[in-house]
């Protein structure tokens, strides 16, 4: 069985963010859900945990960070094209995300960024893998 990934995402407004994520063509296992949980399938061994704020604080001892004054994580997302990372960016602000950080645009690598409606960043980036492959050894 391939390793899995559960990133855990303390969130305000549960079903404004799964309208968002909706929005960007993310489906939710609910299996894994409830009203204060929503399994965020991102593929078949990542997934994103979105907690409400009281949920979330059952798991940890801290203080629960203010995503809008620090950055707690930085999530950064494959994509299959430089379109496709436009597509997917275009459509989070479009759907109520905001701008994160400047593009960045090396050629063989591309990337934009967002944040989501709970200030979490977002990192969406292409790589041509012959060029990275030329860049080993």
């Amino acid at each position: 069985m391939p390793q899995m990934i559960f990133v855990n995402l303390p969130v305000k407004d549960l079903d404004t963010t799964k309208s968002f994520f909706g929005k960007l063509g993310f489906s939710f296992n609910p299996q894994f859900s409830d009203e204060n949980t929503a399994c965020l399938v991102i593929s078949d061994t990542i997934f994103a945990m979105l907690l409400t704020e009281p949920r979330f604080k059952e798991f940890t001892k801290k203080e629960i960070a203010d995503a809008s004054k620090s950055t707690e994580v930085i999530l950064a997302l494959s994509a299959e094209s430089r379109e496709k990372v436009d597509e997917l960016v275009d459509t989070a602000l479009a759907s109520g995300g905001s701008p994160a950080n400047e593009p960045i645009d090396h050629g063989f690598m591309y990337g934009r960024s967002f944040q989501d409606p709970n200030h979490h960043i977002w990192e969406v980036m292409w790589m041509d893998s012959s060029a990275v492959e030329g860049r080993q050894g």
